[in-house]
Parts: C-alpha cells; sequence; structure tokens
C-alpha cells in the first residue's frame, strides 16, 4: 500500500541561498620551468583569482574565495567549477592545467565538502600530455541549515598525494580519458507552433499549414556544449549526428542535459529540457559486474509548458528544465556510449567504424551548411580547431554518422487509455462558472487544443495518409463497438456548483451518470521495462509495510515485531527469486538495448546480493537488535527503489487536464507505469483499475493564501456526520483504497471573512457490513499550508459500510447537545485523568517593541487544555526582568496516553496605561513529554547551582590571571573601556595565588610554598614534552595548535561546534522559550529572525495530581528544588577570540577586512583600531574583560564587522550568548576545568576555587557524603578515585602532600559519580557559527578563546654557477643574487656570497607571516601566512639576450633533504625520494652545510654547496653580518681559477681548457684510429702492386 501523502501537493522547486567556499592551499609538481603560476576559479559567468607566485613549480596560496548562488538546489547541481592554473605573463597568460567538478559531485560528499584534497590537474588542449600537476584545496557548498565544519590544515611535506585526490569515496585514483558519444537520431511529436511572434502572427494571417518550428539540439556535459544542425520547418526532424564529449572516466560531472531549441529570427527558445544521470545508467562496481555508462537508442520523453493558444508561451521556464512539466512536448531518439581511451585519444576501433558508416560528403556538407553560423559556437571556448587539435583536445566534436537500418525496425504496440471521472469537487471559486470539461492524454494522442494532430506520437505516417485515416476511422468505429462508449479523450461541458457547506469550492454534478474517456496510442513494444519497474516497486512497497509495523511500539510487542520482520524478508526472498525467473524466460524478438541487457545483470547482482543478506536475518546467522533489522530493511528500500526508476522512456507520462471555457487550468501528471495492465498481479502499476483521488495543480501560479503562524490549541470533541454518501466499486477495493478525506482549517473572524490556516490529507478506516466493528484509534494528522507546516489535528475517520439488510445497524453514538454538535463517542474519546502543571517563571529576554512602543510591564500566561495560570506582573523590564514570583501550579485533565497530550500555550501580553494590554508574542508546545516529572527518577532530576559564590559577586584581581602575550584587557567603567596590550613574552606565574590567602595561618606558609617550588619543577620536567620543531617557549598558542593537531601537550578541547550543542543549551535548571509574533503570508520569511520578538525563560513539571490535592515534597514546589535566587548578580566576563573562517566578503575584491565588536547590555567595545585587512580567515588573539550585572545584561553579542575607509563598516556576521544560562548551569560553564592542575607556566590554574574546594562545594549541592581524602585516593560516595597524592623533587627534598591534582581528575571524571553525576565543562575552545541577518541559515565560523617571532636566516658559503638568485617565497621583493662568475668553462664558479633574509616565524604554526600590499592601489598590507620556503636558483648571464634559466632548489625550512658531504654523492634521488627520517629542520639544526642538487624538468642540472645559519632577531642584533662581502664581518674575494678567461683574447688557452681536458681520451684514441685507417689504406693500396711485382720477379 502506497503510503499516504498528507500534503496536497509536494514541495515545489524552491529558491535558496547557497554559498559556495574554495581555498586554494598549494599547488605541487606544475610542469614548466622557472613559472609564475596564478589560480583562476570559474563558476558560470563568476571569475576570482590568486595572487601571483613568482618563479615555482610548488606555489602556496592558501587564499579563500566565496560565490554565493540563489536558486533551485537542482540548477545549483548543475553549475561546474573550474579551477585553471595558469603561467602569468603581463600579455597572454599560459594555461599550465585545468580541473572541473560539477557542484553536485560536492554536495553529495560528506558535510558537503571535500577538504585538503589534491585536484589533478590536465590540459584541455591536449589530454596526451598527462598530468600538469596537483592542486590542493577545499570546496564546500552549504545552504540554509547546513553546518559548516571548520577544518584545521595539516602541514604535512610528505603527504601522498596520488591516495588523497579529490575524487568522491570509490573512484579509482587513476582515471584514464574517455569519448562520451551522444547520438542523436531523430525527434517526434515536437510542438508545431514556433516560438517567435513574428512567425505565428504570419501564420495567423497567411494561413500557412507548415510546421512552423526549426529545431536543433543542445547537449551540455561537464561544462562543455555541442549542438546539431537545425532541421527548418519540420515538427519530426531526423539528424542522424553525434556529439562528442573527451573528459576523464569516472567523471566528475554526473549529469548529461539535452534541451531542444527552435531557431528563431529575433532570439532562439527553448523547446523542452531533460537530464539524464549518469549513475543510472552505469554501474561502479569493480570487474565484471560493472558496465560503461550506455543508453539506448531509446526514446526519451520531453515534457515543458501547456498552450493556451496564444502567442506567447506562459511558462517558458518549464521548457528550460525549472519545474515539472506540465505538458507533453515530443520525444528524442538518442543513443550514448563512453569508449575508454588507452593511450592518449588517439583513434580507436569504435571510432574508426563510426567514420567508416559516415554519411556521404554531400549530405555532410549540405547539413552542416544548413547551420554553418551555429556549428561554430560548439566547443568550450568557441574557437575553431583543426582535427587534428579535436583529437586530442577536450574541444567537442559533432559529425553526422549513418544510422543502421535496424535501428527503424522498430514495432509498434497498440495502447488503450480507459479512464472514468467520478466526482470533481473542491473546484476553487476563481475558475469561474464556465463549463468545465476534462481532456486526458498521453503523448500528443488525445490533446486537441495545442493544434497537434492526434496521431503525431509515434505511429508512421503512411504514403497515402487518406487510405490511412479511412483505416483509422474503421478501427475505430470497431473500437467503440467493442468497448460501448466512444473514443473520445474530454469529458462532455459540465457547469459547477457551489458546495454545501463550503462557498470557497464548486464541484461538478456527475451523479449517477459518470462521464469516460478512451484514447488510442501507439508505442514501442518496450513494456518489459515498465513491468520490471513495477514488480520492483511493489517489492519495495512490500517492504515498507513491514518495516513500519515494528515502529509502532507501543501496540506491537518486541518478539511479534522481529517475528513480522522476518515473515517480510522471507516474503521479498520469494519475490526475488520468483522476478528473477520471470526475467530470464525473455521472449525473442524483443528490441533489447545494450542498458536493458545490464540492467537486467544489475537487478540479479543487487537482489542476490539482498537475498543473501536477507536470509542471514531470516535465519538468524548473526544476532541482530530490532533497531539493526529496521536499518538493514531500509537500506533493502533504498537499493530496491534506485533500480525502479527506469531512465530508457517508452509510454509518456498521462496528463488530466482541466479547461474551463476551452482554457487550461489544473493538470494532474501521472506516470504511465503506475496504470499499466498486466496479466501478472505483481508486474500491474499499482493504480490500474483503482479508484484514486488526483489533486490537480493549478497552472495560474502560487495560490494566494495566508498563512495563520499564530497556532492556538483548540479542543473541539465533535463528530461530523456524513450520511448516505454512495460510493461506486467493489467493496473490498474501497477497503484497501478508501477515498482520501480532505480536512481544512480556518481562522473565524468576527469581521471580515475566515482566513485559511492549511490543510491535510487523510485515509479513512473502513468497516464493511460483513466485517467486526472496532472503534479507530485518534492520531495526529499535520497541517500544511502551501509548503509550510501548520500545526498537526488529532483525529478520527471512519467509513462505514450501511447493512442492505438492517440500516440502523450501525455503531451508536452520543446524543447531540442543544447546537445539534455530536461530542466524539466514548470508546474513542481518549481517557482523561488529573494532572498538576507545576511553572517556574524565571523572567522575559530580548523583548522587541511591540506597535512602535517598548515592553514595559510584561506578564505570562500558560494555557493547557482549556485551563491555565499567570505570572506576576514585571514592574519595570528594563531595570529587571525577572519575575518577582517564582513558581506556581494550575491542575488541568489531561489523556492518559503520553502521544495524545494537548499541546501547552505561552503568552505574553504587555500592561500599558489604562489597564490596556497588547499581545507580545506565543509559544506553543506540541509535546509534553519532555516535563513529565516520575518521582523514582527524584535525585537525577534535581538542579544542581545555586546562587553564584561570593568571589562572583567581586571582579577578581587581575594580578590573579597568569598573563598571556597579546591578551588585551578591557576596564569598562560606566559605558567606557580601554584597552591595554602587554608586551609578548613568556607567560609569568600569578602574582598572588589563591593558596596564600590572609585567612590561611602563617604557620603553613613554608609548607605551602615548597609545594609551590615542587611544583614548579615537576612543571619543569613536563615541559620538555615539546613540539617537534623543538621552539624554545611553549606559550598558550602552542597549547591550542598543540590541540588542533592533537599532539601530546596539557592540550584544550576544542568543539566543532557551539559549547550550547554540547550541554544541551545550559537548559539543565531553566527552557529558554522563543516568542513568535502575529501572521506571516510570505514563505521566504517565515521563519526568519523578524517573526521572534523575544524569549522567555521558565520551565514545567507535569505530574499526576495526588488524591488529597497535596503537593510533593512536603508543600514546596518540586521545581523550586535547586533553582538559584533570582536577584541581580555583579559577575566579570573575560572572553578571548582566538580566530575565524571562512567570512563572508564584505568587499569588491573578494576580501573583508574584520575587527571585532562586543555588546553586552549598554557597553559594547569596538576594537576597530586593530582589525586585520585583507582576510577572510584572520587570527585575531584578542582578550577582552567586561563587568555586567545578571539577569539585566545578560546576552553577550560578538559581532565581526569589515573596517572600510568610506561610508559606513559593513557587518560580517554575529554571534549570540546567554550567559546567564552558563552562570547558573550545573555543568559549570563558569571557567573550564584544565586537563592537569599546574601554577605556573603555560598550563597555569586560571580559576580562582581551587579544584579540592569546587569538589567539597559539589558534593554539598548535591547532598553527598564526601569528600574523603586520603592517601592515594579520595572517596566521593561510594565511588573512590585513586591517583599521586605525595609528590617529591628528588631524594634530599622531603614529601609533600597536595590533593589538587586528583581533585582535579575526580572532577574531570563526575559524570562518573552514580545517580547525581554529569559532564564539567573541561577547558575549551568553542567554535561558534556566525549569522548575517540578510542570509538567514548560513553560516560563518569563529573561534573563541598571533604572537610572530621575528628571525634571520644568513646563508653563506661557495656556489658554483654563473649567477645564483635566492629568495625566500612570500617575500619575492627581497629577492638577492650574487654576482656573475664570468666564463666559466668548466661549469664550476666561486662566490663565497652572503644572503641575509629577515621573516616573521610562528612556531606554534610553523609558519611564518607575510604582510604586504597586493598591488599597488592597495591602501593596507595583506596578512597571510605561509610555509617557510627557500628558493635557489642558478642562471647562465647572457649579455645580448635574455639569461637562460639552468635550475632551482626549493628548500622546506621546517623539512628539507640532508645535505650531501660531497659533490660526488649529490644526486636528484636525495631531494625527489627523500624520506622524513632523511630530513631536517633549520629551526632544530640551526646550522647546516654540505652539497645539494639543482634540477630542471626532473633532470640533475648542477650542485651547489652552501651554508644555512639560523639566528633570532636578538642574536643578529648581537652579532651583525653584512650582506655579499660587506661589513660586519666581510667575506675573502672567491678564488676564481684561471679557467675564467675570454675565448676570443686567449683562443689556445681556450682549446685546451675546453677541448683537450675534457676530451683528452677521446682525442688520443682517434689519432691512433686515424694512424691505423692511414696503415691500413696505404698496406691495402700497395698490396696488388707488391704481389704482381713479386710474382713477375719470381717467375723471371
Amino acid at each position: 500500500v502506497a503510503k499516504l501523502v498528507p500534503r496536497i501537493h509536494e514541495e515545489e522547486m524552491k529558491t535558496q541561498n547557497y554559498q559556495i567556499a574554495i581555498t586554494i592551499t598549494e599547488a605541487r609538481q606544475l610542469v614548466g620551468e622557472n613559472i609564475d603560476p596564478i589560480v583562476i576559479i570559474e563558476i558560470g559567468d563568476e571569475k576570482k583569482q590568486t595572487t601571483v607566485k613568482e618563479g615555482t613549480n610548488a606555489p602556496f596560496y592558501n587564499e579563500y574565495f566565496v560565490f554565493d548562488f540563489v536558486g533551485p538546489q537542482v540548477f545549483l547541481f548543475d553549475k561546474i567549477i573550474n579551477i585553471s592554473v595558469m603561467h602569468h605573463k603581463l600579455i597572454g597568460s599560459v594555461l599550465i592545467g585545468s580541473f572541473k567538478v560539477d557542484l553536485g559531485t560536492v554536495y553529495t560528499q560528506p558535510g558537503h565538502q571535500f577538504c585538503d584534497k589534491w585536484a589533478l590537474l590536465t590540459d584541455p588542449a591536449d589530454i596526451r600530455t598527462g598530468t600538469k600537476g596537483y592542486l590542493k584545496c577545499d570546496i564546500s557548498v552549504t545552504g540554509k541549515g547546513d553546518t559548516m565544519q571548520a577544518t584545521q590544515k595539516t602541514a604535512d611535506t610528505e603527504e601522498q598525494i596520488e591516495k588523497n585526490l579529490l575524487i568522491p569515496k570509490g573512484f579509482p585514483s587513476e582515471r584514464p580519458w574517455a569519448r562520451f558519444y551522444v547520438r542523436i537520431y531523430k525527434a517526434e511529436g515536437l510542438p508545431k507552433m514556433n516560438s517567435s511572434i513574428m512567425a505565428n502572427v504570419t501564420k495567423a494571417f497567411i494561413g500557412d499549414s507548415k510546421d512552423l518550428v526549426d529545431p536543433y539540439v543542445v547537449v551540455m556535459f561537464a561544462g562543455q556544449m555541442g549542438r546539431t544542425t537545425v532541421q527548418k520547418n519540420c515538427a519530426d526532424p531526423v539528424w542522424h549526428e553525434q556529439i562528442i564529449f573527451k573528459e576523464m572516466f569516472p567523471p566528475l560531472c554526473r549529469r548529461v542535459k539535452i534541451q531542444v531549441w527552435d531557431e528563431g529570427s529575433m532570439n532562439d527558445v527553448a523547446l523542452a529540457t531533460h537530464f539524464i544521470d549518469l549513475k543510472k545508467i552505469s554501474n561502479e562496481q569493480d570487474g565484471d559486474k560493472g558496465f560503461l555508462p550506455t543508453f539506448g537508442p531509446a526514446w526519451i520523453n520531453l515534457y515543458g509548458s501547456a498552450r493556451n493558444n496564444s502567442l506567447m508561451d506562459d511558462h517558458q521556464e518549464l521548457n528550460e528544465g525549472f519545474g515539472e512539466g506540465a505538458s507533453f512536448r515530443g520525444r528524442l531518439f538518442i543513443e550514448i556510449a563512453v569508449e575508454i581511451l588507452s593511450g592518449g585519444a588517439r583513434e580507436s576501433k569504435f571510432s574508426r567504424i563510426i567514420k567508416d558508416i559516415k554519411l556521404p560528403a554531400k549530405d555532410k556538407d549540405s547539413k552542416a551548411a544548413k547551420g554553418k553560423d551555429k556549428t561554430d559556437k560548439a566547443g568550450e571556448d568557441g574557437k575553431s580547431a583543426s582535427p587534428s587539435d579535436k583529437t586530442n583536445s577536450t574541444e567537442v566534436e559533432v559529425e553526422p554518422f549513418d544510422a543502421p537500418s535496424e535501428i527503424y525496425g522498430e514495432k509498434f504496440e497498440e495502447f488503450l487509455l480507459f479512464g472514468t471521472f467520478f466526482e470533481a469537487t473542491m473546484i476553487d471559486r476563481k475558475v469561474g462558472d464556465k463549463p468545465i470539461t476534462f481532456e486526458v492524454s498521453v503523448g500528443n494522442f488525445g490533446k486537441v487544443t495545442d493544434g497537434v494532430s492526434a496521431g503525431a506520437g509515434g505511429k508512421k505516417k503512411a504514403r497515402d495518409e487518406e487510405v490511412e485515416e479511412s483505416l483509422l476511422h474503421d478501427k475505430d468505429d470497431e473500437m467503440c463497438h467493442k468497448l460501448g462508449v466512444p473514443l473520445a479523450s474530454t469529458t462532455h461541458p459540465e457547469r459547477p456548483l457551489i458546495t454545501g457547506g463550503n462557498r470557497n469550492y464548486q464541484y461538478l454534478p456527475y451523479d449517477e451518470r459518470k462521464p469516460c474517456i478512451c484514447v488510442r496510442s501507439y508505442w514501442g513494444d518496450q513494456t518489459f521495462r515498465l513491468y520490471s519497474s513495477n514488480t520492483l516497486e511493489n517489492m519495495a512497497d512490500h517492504l515498507v509495510s513491514g518495516n513500519q509495523i515494528p515502529r509502532l511500539r507501543c501496540s506491537v510487542k518486541q518478539i511479534e515485531a522481529e517475528e513480522k520482520m522476518r515473515m517480510t524478508l522471507s516474503d521479498f526472498i520469494n519475490q526475488s527469486r520468483a522476478f528473477m525467473s520471470v526475467v530470464e524466460k525473455k521472449p525473442k524478438g524483443l528490441n533489447y538495448t545494450t542498458l536493458d541487457k545490464k540492467r537486467l545483470m544489475l537487478f540479479r547482482q543487487e537482489l542476490e546480493a539482498m537475498s543473501s543478506d536477507a536470509k542471514g536475518i531470516v535465519q538468524q546467522q548473526k544476532k541482530m537488535s530490532l533497531d539493526e533489522m529496521i536499518r538493514a530493511t531500509q537500506i533493502f528500500i533504498d537499493k530496491i527503489r534506485f533500480l525502479v526508476d527506469e531512465p530508457q522512456n517508452t509510454v509518456p507520462d498521462v496528463f488530466i487536464w482541466m479547461l474551463s471555457n476551452n482554457k487550461r487550468v489544473a493538470y494532474a501528471r501521472i506516470p504511465a507505469k503506475s496504470i499499466l495492465y498486466s496479466l501478472e498481479k505483481d508486474q500491474r502499476g499499482k493504480d490500474c483499475g483503482k479508484i484514486k483521488t488526483h489533486f490537480l495543480k493549478v497552472s495560474l501560479g502560487y495560490s494566494l493564501i495566508i498563512i495563520i503562524s499564530q497556532t492556538l490549541s483548540p479542543t473541539w470533541n465533535q463528530m461530523l456526520l456524513f450520511n448516505g454518501i454512495v460510493l461506486h466499486g467493489d467493496g473490498e477495493e474501497i477497503a484497501q483504497f478508501p477515498p482520501e478525506i480532505v480536512i481544512e482549517l480556518y481562522d473565524d473572524d468576527a469581521v471580515g471573512k475566515a482566513e485559511y490556516i492549511g490543510s491535510t490529507v487523510a485515509a479513512p478506516v473502513v468497516r464493511l457490513a460483513d466485517h467486526k466493528y472496532e472503534p479507530p484509534k485518534l492520531s495526529y494528522h499535520p497541517v500544511y499550508c502551501g509548503n509550510l507546516s501548520g500545526g498537526d489535528i488529532l483525529a478520527a475517520f471512519e467509513l462505514l459500510e450501511i447493512p442492505d439488510s438492517d440500516p440502523d445497524r450501525l455503531p451508536p453514538v452520543d446524543p447531540p447537545d442543544v447546537s445539534q454538535i455530536y461530542p466524539v463517542p466514548a470508546n474513542i474519546r481518549p481517557v482523561l485523568s488529573k494532572y498538576r502543571v507545576e511553572v517556574l517563571f524565571w523572567g522575559v529576554r530580548e523583548l522587541k517593541k511591540v506597535q512602535l512602543l517598548s515592553v514595559d510591564r510584561p506578564q505570562v500566561f500558560i494555557e493547557c487544555a482549556g485551563r491555565g495560570v499567570k505570572s506576576s506582573v514585571i514592574q519595570s523590564y528594563k531595570k529587571n526582568p525577572n519575575f518577582n514570583v517564582l513558581a506556581d501550579w494550575f491542575e488541568v485533565e489531561l489523556p492518559e496516553n503520553e502521544l495524545l497530550h494537548p499541546p501547552l500555550s505561552i503568552c505574553v501580553v504587555d500592561w500599558r496605561a489604562f489597564g490596556r494590554s497588547t499581545l507580545v508574542g506565543t509559544h506553543t508546545i506540541n509535546c509534553l513529554k519532555q516535563f513529565l516529572f516520575k518521582p523514582q527518577l527524584d535525585l537525577q532530576a534535581t538542579p544542581i547551582l545555586i546562587s553564584a559564590s561570593p568571589e562572583s559577586s567581586q571582579p577578581p584581581d587581575l594580578s590573579q590571571e597568569p598573563c598571556l602575550a597579546d591578551h588585551i584587557y578591557a576596564e569598562v567603567e560606566q559605558g567606557k573601556c580601554t584597552v591595554m596590550e602587554l608586551e609578548p613574552g613568556p607567560a609569568t606565574p600569578p602574582a598572588a595565588e589563591p593558596e596564600h590567602s590572609i585567612s590561611e595561618p602563617e604557620k603553613d606558609r613554608k609548607q605551602k610554598d615548597r609545594k609551590k617550588s615542587l611544583r614548579r619543577s615537576t612543571k619543569r620536567k613536563k615541559r620538555t614534552i615539546a613540539d617537534e620543531s623543538a621552539e624554545n617557549v611553549i606559550d598558550w598558542w602552542s597549547k591550542y595548535y598543540a590541540s588542533m593537531l592533537k599532539i601530546t601537550l596539557l592540550f584544550s578541547k576544542i568543539y566543532e561546534g557551539d559549547l550550547e550543542s554540547e550541554f544541551n543549551n545550559f537548559e539543565d535548571w531553566v527552557k529558554t522559550f522563543q516568542l513568535l509574533r502575529g501572521k506571516s503570508n510570505d514563505e521566504v520569511h517565515a521563519d526568519s529572525e523578524d517573526r521572534i520578538i523575544g524569549k522567555f525563560k521558565g520551565s514545567f513539571c507535569i505530574y499526576p495530581s495526588a488524591e488529597d490535592g497535596s503537593l510533593l515534597d512536603g508543600g514546596q514546589l518540586h521545581i523550586l528544588q535547586g533553582i538559584p535566587p533570582n536577584h541581580s548578580v555583579n559577575v566579570l566576563i573575560r572572553v578571548y577570540i582566538v580566530a575565524a573562517f571562512n567570512l563572508s566578503p564584505a568587499d569588491p575584491d573578494g576580501k573583508s577586512d574584520p575587527y571585532i565588536v562586543l555588546r553586552l547590555g549598554n557597553t559594547e567595545i569596538k576594537d576597530r583600531e586593530n582589525y586585520i585587512p585583507k582576510q577572510l580567515n584572520p587570527v585575531f588573539g584578542r582578550s577582552f574583560e567586561i563587568q555586567a550585572t545578571f539577569p539585566k545584561d545578560s546576552l553577550l553579542t560578538v559581532l565581526i564587522y569589515d573596517h572600510d575607509f568610506v561610508g559606513t563598516d559593513d557587518l560580517i556576521g554575529e554571534t549570540k550568548i546567554d550567559l546567564e544560562n552558563r552562570f547558573y548551569s550545573r555543568h559549570r560553564a563558569t571557567c573550564g576545568l584544565q586537563s592537569q592542575y599546574e601554577i605556573e607556566g603555560y598550563n597555569a590554574w586560571r580559576d580562582a576555587t581551587k579544584p579540592s574546594e569546587i569538589l567539597t562545594k559539589l558534593c554539598k549541592d548535591n547532598r553527598i557524603n564526601g569528600p574523603f581524602m586520603r592517601p592515594g585516593e579520595i572517596q566521593v560516595g561510594t565511588k573512590v578515585f585513586k591517583g599521586q597524592t605525595v609528590f617529591t623533587e628528588d631524594e634530599n627534598e622531603e614529601p609533600v602532600e597536595s590533593y589538587e591534582h586528583l581533585s582535579l581528575k575526580v572532577l574531570r571524571s563526575w559524570e562518573e559519580i552514580p545517580e547525581v553525576g554529569y559532564k564539567l565543562v573541561p577547558e575549551h575552545i568553542e567554535t561558534r557559527p556566525l549569522y548575517h541577518k540578510d542570509k538567514p541559515g548560513m553560516e560563518q565560523v569563529e573561534q573563541l578563546r598571533d604572537a610572530a617571532f621575528p628571525a634571520e636566516i644568513p646563508a653563506s658559503g661557495p656556489e658554483p654557477s654563473c649567477n645564483v638568485e635566492q629568495w625566500i617565497k612570500g617575500l619575492e621583493e627581497d629577492k638577492q643574487e650574487t654576482d656573475v662568475h664570468y666564463n666559466s668553462l668548466t661549469g664550476e664558479g666561486n662566490f663565497n656570497w652572503r644572503f641575509v633574509f629577515p621573516f616573521h616565524y610562528l612556531p606554534a604554526e610553523k609558519q611564518m607571516v607575510v604582510s604586504k600590499r597586493e598591488n599597488i592601489f592597495s591602501l593596507e598590507k595583506t596578512e597571510r601566512k605561509i610555509p617557510a620556503e627557500l628558493v635557489l636558483q642558478v642562471w647562465d648571464f647572457e649579455r645580448l639576450s635574455s639569461d637562460d634559466f639552468l635550475g632551482t632548489l626549493e628548500l622546506n625550512l621546517n623539512g628539507f633533504p640532508r645535505a650531501a658531504k660531497t659533490a660526488k654523492s649529490c644526486d636528484v634521488g636525495m631531494v625527489v625520494a627523500a624520506c622524513e627520517e632523511n630530513k631536517i629542520s633549520i629551526f632544530q639544526q640551526k646550522r647546516v652545510r654540505g652539497w645539494w642538487p639543482f634540477i630542471k624538468a626532473g633532470e640533475l642540472t648542477g650542485k651547489v654547496e652552501a651554508e644555512f645559519h639560523l639566528v633570532t632577531a636578538e642574536e643578529a642584533e648581537k652579532n651583525p653580518v653584512g650582506k655579499a662581502r660587506k661589513e660586519p664581518e666581510p667575506l675573502e674575494k672567491p678564488n676564481r681559477p684561471d679557467t675564467s678567461f675570454s675565448w676570443f683574447v686567449n683562443p689556445f688557452k681556450c682549446l685546451y681548457h675546453l677541448i683537450w681536458r675534457n676530451y683528452k681520451k677521446y682525442i688520443i684514441i682517434g689519432i691512433i684510429l686515424l694512424i691505423l685507417v692511414v696503415f691500413l689504406v696505404l698496406f691495402i693500396y700497395t698490396l696488388p702492386g707488391a704481389i704482381s711485382r713479386r710474382l713477375v720477379v719470381g717467375g723471371t
């Protein structure tokens, strides 16, 4: 049984705000020599770029960009992110590589983001060249309500790029290139009316009978577009053209968008749009189970807007894919194939076959000429390219092909669509009283008003159309005779009548004579696809019905529920087996495409796997709980639902249109498969032959209805009777598919007409005459008004059959009252009991103005089920917003069934002059279960915190806080504040420890001092646990960054969200209820901040009343136990603001200049002078102190503003913190518990109260025994904690006893204390979202809670080259170079040259800080944090031309390869393949010397001997050195050998050094060989003469 949808219409595509945030971190392995890379990001028409990094193949950016998108989610997903890395030039930058991903792929990732992933860069112009480098980036997409996750970067130099690529989980790391073929065969049934106004006017006057449509097809995929030629004046065009895309496989862009356009004289107009998801036509599994994307050749049905015989299309956006199509617009015959390219884009067997069957040249030229000007647009950038260029680039190719003859051998089946209209009700009065008809169509068959022929749907046209028409008429007459009804697609016109009892609606008086429609159509014989979908859907519905039974825990026992689940799964196994046996017996001759065969294989794989899992559950092979069984079944349902969706369309959807006076008014769209008939019950559509209610959607736009947002809680106790209703159909069928009941709620107004609140749809419980009667159960039905939730209605609905034999034999009803209103029968009414409701009135907060006046004397009214109570009146809201009387109570009758409890209403009014009261706002609590009190849980429910400790009333001395570097104190006096900045330095111990208070006896001083020194020494031992980089000072920032990197320091807890979400909003003692104002008539702003007018703080306690009427706990209200008095309290608030992440840009250049503003009551602190220029991820490191008074100053607002020189500063975002809730919470959120107790250093104890004192107070407040402190243990109640309590520094020292460390351990484990335990807030940093009122629900992130240490790095030593340049990345303006070693014929060069580079370094973050202006127009310097990397380059100096680049060496100063001891042992491998063990840090070694290789294009091009020496700024000031060879500490001139001379002056010396010294061996061998050759030649030359002479002489 399909699940009943309580909403009349499903939610339409809603326009939402989305934010795309992209962080470009760094790039590596970029291809090129001495390149200046810049990254360009494009999303649609928006383009943003990073700064240029000079002369590096591994640039570091760490730049953040934000793009805003407004629109429906489905269109957001098709947006393409194109990230390109360019080599920057003044004129014409050169592309290095690019990367593409669509936003849908990003949004489907966990957290809607890719974080710290490497994007593989390729060259779209030449895909044979492979990888062009890697770009590390974050990409996130956040919409309203999505939570942004603050992610911290980890600097891992040895990160394995290939294992961390920017691809979805499950994708292979190596993705080959592939060709995506989209072959467009033909279209038919397109709208014949041209979209051009002039063409339509011409047709109207001249009466032109031609098809006034000039269609062409546009295919978009992966940010590229290809289009076919234009077919003039043709509604059934034939193209035979294929569009070829080249993209890596699997692609990161998942949807193919196919649009049919009509070419117009003025502009082109879209006729229809269709999307194909590659996930639906492929299988990503490995091995032979998976298959590449494949589709067709098959039809896709096109849907769009319906025409009202107007010159212009009323709803053109539907044709462009915006929203659900309201009418059939034709269909398109296409094929999709994917071919993997094994080696580049060389021509493969598949493409060669296609080229062999291309159209003849003559046809090709004539086709291409038709749309020559259009086809030039094909491709990504519109540039024309030669065929060879196109083959190896990603540019789209469009070419004709010859379709095989078997493609057009499709057989057609005849389909008959029959329908009966039983009733037509709830017709809006706005439609008018003109005659109404209904039109039913499938495809273009049945359409009568669009000016298209009824036969243009798929049937082949005969040559002799008159003969065919006469044959059709004969068939129609025969069909009419058989059916007994005429073949008509429309009902007879009927005038609507007004509905009795509700004059807003009309109905059509069909009575006994029900109109019928009968439409005949012809479609391809691929109904097996629909049969498979129906069978799978029936299986899924069966699993859903079985999965819903156990959820009703109150009515079904655990064992019964598990048994029913197993029975459902057994049925599923049998259904799967039966389905596969039917599917595999496929009849011969069916036109199966490749996708059909692959989907059958996929069905078998998935069903076998699911059946195997289900069998394991049924046979209880593994012990599973009921919840686990439900989750496993839900996974099965989701998998089957995915298989149900058939991408290859056959029969189009059926449309029911309501026409008033021949004008289209409203429609319903029904999938063809849901009403398809089959002899097999499982293959039959779920609505086939069933009487079903269809709600028609209005095509006029949105209905204009006013939403009542102020929901009251009425109780009617009324039964409505509808007597004598005649229903047509089989009784059993009506019981299985009962008619749906529509319930509407109105707000009756004494003046004016009633206003609509909302509606819901319910199905009655049907009791037939021969069935036993059981009363129906009450249940809540959700009420909707449009897309908004409008509350719930508690009701029961039953449909009782009147017996023919005894019409009066019906269940008895209670007699009506004097108003003839029937009450709900007693057997349906819930059983009521008397309950007592205790109310805590604490106060009201943040009340806005009402009717232009401030609220001054508010009062709260509480109401539940007609009973209630009211608070005392606050005499002056501004002076004290708390109530004088804390609590009150009232009694009320409530249902014993907790699920049926009525809601509780909170209403706040303001009393004004002359006894007038004005409504401020209301709040409705729908679920009272959270306030039900059970006496046996008394201890656990007792609130803990009482009034503030005495030290809280006075601000503690500032000296009690360890002074952190860059710590700011704001001393607030009468609304003014002064900010003082302390000098950065190591943390200093407190000037006065709380341990040494004046009240302690003098004799304990020595022992305390000994403890103090002991702990200091203990602390010194622990400070040796340091970071890898061995920084000199471990300060608070070391602790902070260690916390983020999870390094073993005494780190703070860093919460990914705010503290309230971790501790239930600190509502353990009081709850905060938002008060909402009056009405809202705009869906977009229905839940915005504008409706919240204030907050009420209070709580409720509900329990059954005692029979004697006495209160619990001896007359004291239970809700008051543990509640502190609500008088004024003076407090000191310290705010530490660490950093902000992912801020929205507020300046035109995509950056912001953020600064902090704090507001508390009437106090405002603006830290405007300390703004951070050009930064979206600022590190503030600011601390503020404010004195305040509770409850008047209880809401702290932290705002981030953008600093502007001209105009007002812009708000970036804000967050609000309820300090009062934290102060009084039992979780002790005043000062977090540290991980260890220390009295000095970076982890010094910060709280004014020691751990032992806190523990003693907690035990007292919770009424538990303890703490009992004994050597080595502390006992709290019945639980004993063991740990060290005696400490000794060394053997000579006397042992000292201290329970503070163990007390802290007990506090950090307080939740383990039986019955009263709960978690205490640890020392922490919370991450709070920042909101902006103009972007509700869109988050930015801020952390609540930089010390930069300057340093110098002098490098000295001989370096062989013609000329050496050196600089630190990010400080290119401080580039330094040696002098030139001229005419070095041996490639050796001596310099003895010193470079000195000052830079600011952050040891905790292992990064350096660079502040510089981005361009000459920048007013402020931009601060960036980048890794400390040193770049050395060697150049060949040229006098007449530009210098030649010889090689480069880039060294990350935090981890670079160890130097080779000799030049001979120095090679490329020591840099390229260096492991982490062989790397050193200059910040550890301080001084290194040796040989390193120069590299160019991955090859060794030279070696350099250098020495690096790191000193701090202080050390450099004490021992200064000069640059180059200058004073102080001058260097000697290099000893350059005799090889340095001019070849023109000394040619022989040049030959000696250039040729003889290098090629001496080869020259000697050559001379010897030459002598031997001469000797051999002479020998051969003289040998014949000598022999002949010898013969002559010898003969004589």
